[in-house]
């Protein structure tokens, strides 16, 4: 990410279910005059189709095939990309459509060519990002041009590790000294996948490491708090007033993938404990209508999704005891009901930076990723019987 805070080819033809001429059950919510049909039964999976159909519609460029900032601006950011095709995956795996994996492929090639004809970057977080989800393109796909970038990407990333502040990658190049969350607990996750997958001991090792130097640097274990980083002015202080949603996500996640990895409890009392902090940290998660906080446009607008993301990978973690898998899922189901049936202007199937608010005619698209991931979320738990 290159602003830290902000207030914060034949492309595939989708017929969107939000557009048609009679509303169905799962498409109701508030209309383009402001009124407010009686909330109805949801079809989560049929609700996904038009999230993420109008996502596409609106946002993907088909001219040089990567997501446009805005709905009505075509500029280009690296590291929104890795969420895009996030969601690509999710409606592939979801729905097994062809469509899909045409737009993944137009991805690869845009994406690479926009960034310079390559995947690196000089942001070390952005980078693992994006090799996040070819990684999971790559499980889902089966095609190798996924997995070959990321061994490239995830070469790179390793040399973001030095002994500052104790170890860490950095942040990025041009900033060695300033380590991060955004760019560590991802990685952690990214080496714990990678190790699942091709059982490379040393990416194991790797993600063992990361994730401790995390923990101790990052993390206050009397809360479940992840702290968003430290030392970026040089001078050894950590940032103990930034709370974002992402960085409980990420490190929740990266808890969760070495828990499945080792069986060991104590990261799944990590992730617990930071789940819980979200939930129950009013600057979070907003208590009156017990939604995820609105952290603004930009980088900020992304947030959210992310931390979606990863509570649904504790919420189908093996060993979960059942009454904090269903409160985390009726929690993010809530999320995307309100969303859904207040926060959703049908006119243009849009979300706006506070899931309750539609946004109008106009809405970034890191935003918009955020309330496609959820609706993705709550229908994968919805296919899974957990809802």
């Amino acid at each position: 990410m290159k602003n830290r805070i902000t207030s914060v080819f034949l492309p595939a033809v989708f017929v969107l279910l939000s557009v048609v001429g009679c509303k169905k059950d799962y498409d109701n919510g508030s209309t383009g005059g402001g009124t407010t049909n009686p909330p109805a039964a949801i079809n989560w999976s049929k609700a996904a189709d038009s999230s993420t159909g109008a996502t596409l519609a609106k946002f993907w460029n088909a001219g040089e095939n990567y997501f446009n900032e805005k709905n009505n601006g075509t500029a280009f950011h690296y590291w929104p990309q890795a969420h895009g095709l996030d969601i690509l995956v999710d409606a592939y795996l979801r729905t097994g459509k062809a469509e899909y994996k045409t737009y993944m492929d137009n991805w690869f090639a845009g994406v690479n060519k926009k960034n310079g004809n390559t995947f690196l970057n000089e942001f070390y977080d952005d980078m693992d990002w994006n090799s996040l989800a070819m990684l999971r393109a790559y499980e889902a796909t089966g095609d190798q041009k996924f997995k070959t970038a990321v061994d490239a990407v995830w070469a790179d990333i390793k040399t973001g590790w030095n002994n500052t502040m104790g170890g860490g990658i950095a942040w990025r190049k041009a900033m060695p000294y300033y380590k991060n969350t955004p760019a560590n607990a991802p990685a952690a996750i990214l080496a714990a996948r990678l190790y699942k997958k091709f059982n490379n001991a040393d990416d194991l090792a790797w993600s063992k490491k990361i994730y401790a130097w995390v923990k101790d640097s990052l993390y206050n274990k009397s809360t479940g708090m992840v702290y968003d980083g430290m030392n970026s002015d040089n001078d050894g202080k950590r940032n103990t007033t930034w709370k974002f949603t992402y960085n409980q996500g990420t490190f929740i996640g990266a808890a969760v993938e070495l828990y499945s990895i080792t069986n060991d409890a104590g990261y799944l009392n990590d992730a617990l404990q930071a789940a819980n902090f979200t939930l129950t940290d009013n600057t979070l998660t907003n208590f009156t209508d017990n939604l995820l906080r609105d952290e603004g446009g930009g980088d900020g607008g992304l947030f959210k999704g992310v931390f979606v993301r990863y509570l649904t990978q504790l919420i189908l973690a093996p060993g979960m005891v059942s009454s904090d898998k269903q409160r985390y899922a009726n929690f993010l189901k809530q999320n995307a009901e309100i969303l859904w049936n207040k926060g959703t202007d049908k006119s243009y199937l849009l979300y706006g930076t506070y899931w309750k608010n539609p946004p109008g005619a106009s809405t970034d698209f890191t935003t918009q990723a955020s309330g496609a991931m959820l609706i993705e979320a709550v229908a994968l738990l919805k296919e899974k019987g957990i809802l």
